[in-house]
């Protein structure tokens, strides 16, 4: 399968979104898909074209987006507004 990485990138960003969702007590599924994908974007952008560690024929890339979720939500859990 050609695009492997590629779904596998977008489905883990959703697992790790939904796991958030559900840690945090069900607030919007679609918040935080919506911060796990943009992490995931922005750690694939550090791996390939900012640092170069690797290409998109190779799976690092997918670690590096993962950890960009990761970064993303968390920084989106302790800075959001609680009203």
């Amino acid at each position: 399968m050609q695009y492997a990485d590629i779904v596998t990138a977008v489905l883990g960003a959703f697992v790790l979104a939904w796991l958030a969702d559900l840690m945090t007590g069900r607030r919007g599924l679609l918040a935080t898909s919506l911060v796990a994908a943009t992490g995931a974007i922005a750690g694939w952008f550090l791996a390939v074209r900012v640092f170069g560690v690797s290409t998109m024929d190779q799976w690092i890339w997918v670690l590096w987006s993962m950890i960009g979720s990761v970064i993303a939500l968390v920084a989106f859990f302790l800075f959001r507004s609680k009203r």
